[in-house]
């Protein structure tokens, strides 16, 4: 099933929540951008997510957002769907960077609650509905509680699935109970979309009937992450198995560095070392350095030599490694 803005509904796969490459704080890495993009569409990935967490969306500039967004749209031409993460604190501004996506050719938007301020179930339903019904693109919820302070709770999304226009959600809680029930719920719209966050329940969240993952780490290796959401999708426990089991190995760069900027440091510092963009973050993170790089690199050597499957999608041009 298709929407009519040409984004499939439900959306299954691997859809990366990209870093923003950064020459500086608060300037764009055009090139690294472009290798990443090639990158993960060379990997099979389903579509590609830009402005949320692992984007470091809340430390960047509103003019450096609507660079991203615009050189995004263009290179990915129509290859696969542009999701704009689009949270705010401000209606205003997240509605006005919702038009730019839309003019930018994106195909959907991405938005947590509103954060700072804690919003009651009642004040969240209202800014989704706002949002949505301002905006010419689907809208999927992002329920990120940890850095939010607020969850989707599920009579929320009960009623926020009423609304044609709010097409799916991405659950970041890491509560699978939770999980079962937003499943549960999504049988009541077929062309509705659950997307699993954290990338250490991917394999499980899929078997369970998930459309697939927002995995930070396939920033770095994409194919690792389809074809574990492959082998999930068609029941291959063995190999689901075996798959994450990689997944959680490449999940030590997250740990490298103390603090809550951990994850970003190490996974940007990963990229860097692989050639795929700088490891510049915006303000006030700082890249890492000393012992702490040596250790990445380590792992990302390690990353690089595993074996893994082709995207079933792409084994017509590209042969499985056995």
């Amino acid at each position: 099933m298709t929407s009519t803005d040409g984004l499939p509904a439900p959306l299954r796969g691997i859809v990366p929540p990209l870093v923003t490459p950064l020459s500086d704080p608060d300037t764009l890495d055009v090139d690294g951008l472009e290798r990443l993009i090639e990158h993960l569409i060379a990997g099979g990935v389903a579509g590609l997510f830009i402005l949320g967490t692992t984007g470091e969306a809340p430390n960047l500039s509103y003019r450096l957002r609507r660079e991203l967004i615009e050189r995004t749209c263009q290179q990915a031409a129509l290859r696969v769907p542009v999701l704009v993460g689009v949270t705010d604190t401000s209606l205003v501004e997240a509605v006005e960077l919702v038009r730019h996506a839309a003019a930018s050719g994106a195909h959907g938007i991405v938005s947590a609650s509103a954060y700072y301020f804690a919003l009651g179930q009642a004040e969240l339903f209202d800014y989704c509905q706002s949002l949505a019904t301002r905006s010419p693109l689907p809208l999927f919820l992002y329920n990120m509680p940890a850095l939010t302070k607020v969850r989707f709770e599920l009579e929320t999304v009960r009623r926020l699935m009423e609304i044609p226009n709010v097409a799916g959600i991405k659950d970041s809680s890491a509560d699978m109970i939770h999980y079962h029930h937003l499943l549960a719920l999504a049988r009541q719209r077929p062309d509705w979309t659950v997307l699993m966050g954290p990338e250490e329940l991917l394999g499980e969240s899929v078997m369970l009937g998930g459309h697939g993952g927002v995995t930070g780490g396939a920033n770095l290796a994409p194919q690792l992450y389809v074809a574990l959401y492959e082998a999930a999708a068609v029941g291959n426990v063995e190999d689901v198995r075996r798959l994450h089991a990689q997944v959680l190995s490449l999940g030590r760069i997250y740990r490298i560095a103390g603090g809550g900027s951990s994850y970003l440091r190490g996974l940007k510092c990963a990229l860097a070392l692989a050639g795929i963009c700088g490891d510049a973050l915006a303000e006030p993170f700082q890249p890492l350095a000393g012992t702490e790089r040596e250790r990445v690199g380590q792992i990302v050597n390690e990353v690089m030599s595993w074996k893994v499957p082709a995207p079933t999608r792409l084994r017509s041009k590209t042969e499985a490694t056995p």
